[in-house]
Order: C-alpha cells, then sequence, then structure tokens
C-alpha cells in the first residue's frame, strides 16, 4: 500500500470517529444553553439562549418537531439534528455517588 493511500484512510476513519463521539443525543428539556450550543449542529449561543428562553415560557417540548417554533430554528435545523434530540417529560438530577 502507498503512504497516501495510509494516510487517507487514517484522516477518513478519524473524521468518522469524531463523528460518532459528537453525536450524543441532546435533551432539548434539561439541556442549558451551553450543551444546546455544543450538542446540535447549526444551533450557536444566541440560538441556544432562544430555546431555553422559549422552554421557560412555553413549558417543556412535546417533541422535537416543537424546535421550529423558536424563533431563529428552522425545520432544516431540526432535521439536521433529529436523531440526536431527546425530550424528556421531566428532568432528574444527577445522581450522587456512593462513597
Amino acid at each position: 500500500m502507498s503512504k497516501k493511500f495510509l494516510r487517507t484512510g487514517f484522516v477518513v476513519f478519524m473524521a468518522l470517529g469524531t463523528g460518532a463521539a459528537a453525536a450524543q443525543a441532546v435533551d432539548i428539556n434539561c439541556a442549558d444553553a451551553a450543551t444546546l450550543a455544543a450538542g446540535l449542529q447549526g444551533v450557536g449561543e444566541a440560538k441556544a439562549q432562544a430555546i431555553v428562553a422559549y422552554r421557560e415560557q412555553q413549558g417543556p417540548f412535546k417533541s422535537a418537531d416543537e424546535l421550529a417554533n423558536v424563533k431563529g430554528i428552522g425545520a432544516k435545523t431540526v432535521e439536521a439534528n433529529r436523531a440526536n434530540i431527546t425530550a424528556s417529560e421531566s428532568c432528574q438530577p444527577a445522581a450522587a455517588p456512593n462513597p
């Protein structure tokens, strides 16, 4: 095998691995603005803050589709992130570790 082929394969492998790691589920009813911005494609800090504000005013989202009701979030953004979005009915704090 040539070095160029090996290098290309390594780059593709790293890109695929990074993408899989970045595709963590984001709970749109529990996540703070920083988590929303980091976890959703096409959502920066301002849009993430708009999601949190909408959630605080309107109550929890029933589905990912309701994100399109937030100013600045369109159907394309929802579709691009649909596989990574969850919408819990309630947010439970993480359990404290047992000593």
